[in-house]
Order: C-alpha cells, then sequence, then structure tokens
C-alpha cells in the first residue's frame, strides 16, 4: 500500500518558485498544494505553460505538486493531466440570492458538465467543506456529490471547520468515506472579540496550531488509521499568528507525523 503523503498549502508565500521548493523542503514537506489564482507563482491565464514549469523547478527541489487550489476549467484539468496532478480543490459558496438548495441544484448542474473532462483528463474535482456561507460540512458535501462517480468528484475533508460547526471527526469521516480523496489539516477555535458587558457577544475564528484546536487531531488520525487511509493529507498552514507560519507549520507537520507513525 502507498503511504500517507503529507503535503503543506503554499498560500502564505509569494516567493519565486525555487525559492518556495527550498522553504517547503526545509520545512520538512516533499509535496504541496499550489495556489492557481491571480498573484502566485502561477496565474489561470498562463497555466498551461506555467504548471508544468512549476513541477520542474519544485521537482528540482524534491518536491511535488499532489494538488492545485484553482479554477476548473479545461486548460487547468489539461495542465494538471500533463504533470500528474490529480486533484482541484474548490470549496463553494452559497449564493444568498438562490439560497441554499438553489445553489446545490446550480452547481450540480455545473459539475454535471464537467463530468466529461475530468474523465477525459483524469483530474478529481475535489470538494472542500467550509464554514460560513459555503458547503460547511460533511453531510452538506456529501448531498452535494454523492451521486457522481467519485473519481471524477470527490471530498477534500476538513476538520477544522467541521470543528468549528461541532462536527465529530468519526462522524464527518463515516459520511465522506466513499468519495475521499484528500484530507485538509488545520485548526482553530471561536474568540470572543468583546467584553461580557457588550449586549451582543460577537466571535471571530482564530486559526491556530494542531494541537489547540476544536478539532482533535489524534483522533482525526485515530480515524484515518482504522479505516486504512492512504492518500494525501494536506496541511493547510493557515494561522492568524501570521508571522510564526513556518515554524507552526514545521511544528504541526512533526506532530501530525507523530499521530499517523
Amino acid at each position: 500500500m502507498t503511504e500517507i503523503t503529507f503535503s503543506v498549502f503554499t498560500k502564505p508565500w509569494k516567493v519565486p518558485l525555487p525559492e518556495l521548493g527550498r522553504l517547503v523542503k526545509g520545512m520538512g514537506f516533499d509535496a504541496i498544494e499550489l495556489p492557481v489564482r491571480p498573484g502566485y507563482q502561477v496565474e489561470p491565464e498562463a497555466v498551461t505553460r506555467g504548471l508544468p514549469e512549476a513541477a520542474r523547478i519544485l521537482g528540482d527541489c524534491g518536491v511535488r505538486i499532489c494538488s492545485v487550489a484553482g479554477p476548473t476549467d479545461e486548460p487547468t484539468m489539461a495542465a494538471c493531466a500533463a504533470v500528474g496532478v490529480p486533484i482541484i480543490r474548490i470549496c463553494v459558496g452559497i449564493d444568498p440570492a438562490l439560497g441554499y438548495m438553489a445553489t446545490e441544484a446550480k452547481l450540480q448542474r455545473e459539475y454535471d458538465a464537467l463530468l466529461p473532462l475530468l474523465e477525459r483528463y483524469g483530474v478529481t474535482l475535489g470538494i472542500q467543506n467550509h464554514c460560513g456561507r459555503d458547503v460547511c460540512n460533511a453531510m452538506g458535501v456529501r448531498h452535494l456529490i454523492e451521486k457522481y462517480p467519485p473519481k471524477q468528484i470527490g471530498a477534500v475533508w476538513d476538520p477544522a471547520h467541521c470543528g468549528l460547526n461541532g462536527e465529530w471527526p468519526e462522524l464527518a469521516l463515516d459520511i465522506l468515506w466513499s468519495h475521499l480523496c484528500m484530507v485538509n489539516l488545520k485548526n482553530a477555535f471561536w474568540q470572543r472579540v468583546n467584553g461580557p458587558e457588550a449586549e451582543v457577544a460577537w466571535w471571530r475564528v482564530f486559526w491556530t496550531s494542531g494541537r489547540h484546536g476544536l478539532a482533535s487531531w489524534p483522533d482525526v488520525a485515530k480515524e484515518l488509521r482504522k479505516r486504512e487511509w492512504r492518500g494525501v493529507v494536506c496541511l493547510c498552514a493557515e494561522y492568524s499568528d501570521e508571522a510564526s507560519v513556518e515554524r507552526l507549520a514545521a511544528e504541526d507537520l512533526a506532530f501530525a507525523k507523530s499521530l499517523f507513525a
């Protein structure tokens, strides 16, 4: 069986590709999720040339691209297929003008149209749960994608966003297991931003290290090990303490590896 691959989302680092490769390799990662977004190393309009070039430069540093966060158009799929990137990860928002169920129906019409392209290029569209006005929990993702073949449209499980919604890891994984294509690891908790004398409480999400949030990484690892998960676990490198991102990501990688050992 293939062992777990630990990847890191490189959103925090808008640096040249050779520097990016050395940086993530120095933190202990052999793989990344690369943003294909404006302002990053590979921009959407240049993906046909840019993604193969990025794969080559990062490969020279001993780093491979396991997923991209970017568009779901044919040029992006073709570029992913050309360099062996198996997953395009996206989050999906709920249109306030349509409401939840009408947005879901609209998304499914879009996915219906994408299926032939995903099959042609051998790429999986990975749908991630995300708190807020998004498809935010495991059952929401499952209801959205359960009718599709998991090789074409899969689930990216993010236990941190499940934790912010009060969803336990063992239940979320059971819901998503049939379509699971990747696991995200980060952590967070709700932090009150005004005092007890206020008329109404206000809260914000505080992104913290793997040991200290609402999602139990030990429980996540236990459930994945129980089901003999073999695939990509992507550390998202998202922290409210932005000055400490590199230190925290390296520490979280060591913690994650210890849980899966």
